[in-house]
């Protein structure tokens, strides 16, 4: 593979053995070599909670990505790691919960913003919202975007969940 030395993100799976420090393990291969981590996210994938998947989103050159791939699948308790980004098409979605506060009409265009967005209402009182929302990391940006303008409180984000399309699994 030729080395272009554009910056790109990827989506990387790493099936693993669910046991304590595997996590740990993984984090620092990254944080020891000064490679980024723009988005985790962890969990049993199995009904005997045997192994988990984590999901990685991360951005480097073609050879930075190789070498992070070659360096994971070195880490003993790891079964597989894949390259979502280009072993084929692959869906992803984030989840954010977002707190939005307002009365009158910022309440009524958070509410008309909402639903154009899909997101559900988890939570409510009488000065304040939470909405729940999944999608591409951009769209839950755009909704943050528009929800600061409304009487934003808080953003709770889980990091990207990934899995390649098609019949194969990991």
């Amino acid at each position: 593979m030729k080395e272009t030395g554009q910056i790109a993100r990827h989506t990387i799976s790493v099936i693993v053995d669910n046991e304590a420090g595997v996590l740990a393990r993984v984090i620092g291969l990254f944080s020891g070599r000064g490679y980024n981590i723009e988005s985790l996210t962890v969990a049993a994938v199995d009904n005997t909670g045997e192994r988990s998947r984590i999901t990685v989103v991360t951005a480097g050159t073609r050879m930075v990505i190789e070498q992070i791939k070659a360096q994971l699948d070195r880490l003993v308790p790891v079964h597989r790691v894949a390259d979502l980004t280009i072993e084929g098409t692959f869906v992803s979605r984030d989840l954010a919960l977002v707190k939005v506060s307002g009365a009158g009409e910022r309440r009524v265009e958070a509410l008309r913003l909402a639903e154009a967005f899909r997101a559900q209402v988890v939570d409510a009182s009488r000065d304040s919202f939470v909405f729940e929302l999944t999608g591409a990391a951009d769209k839950l940006d755009a909704f943050v975007d528009l929800m600061s303008e409304l009487g934003l409180v808080e953003v709770a984000r889980t990091g990207a969940v990934a899995l390649s399309r098609g019949s194969d699994g990991l």
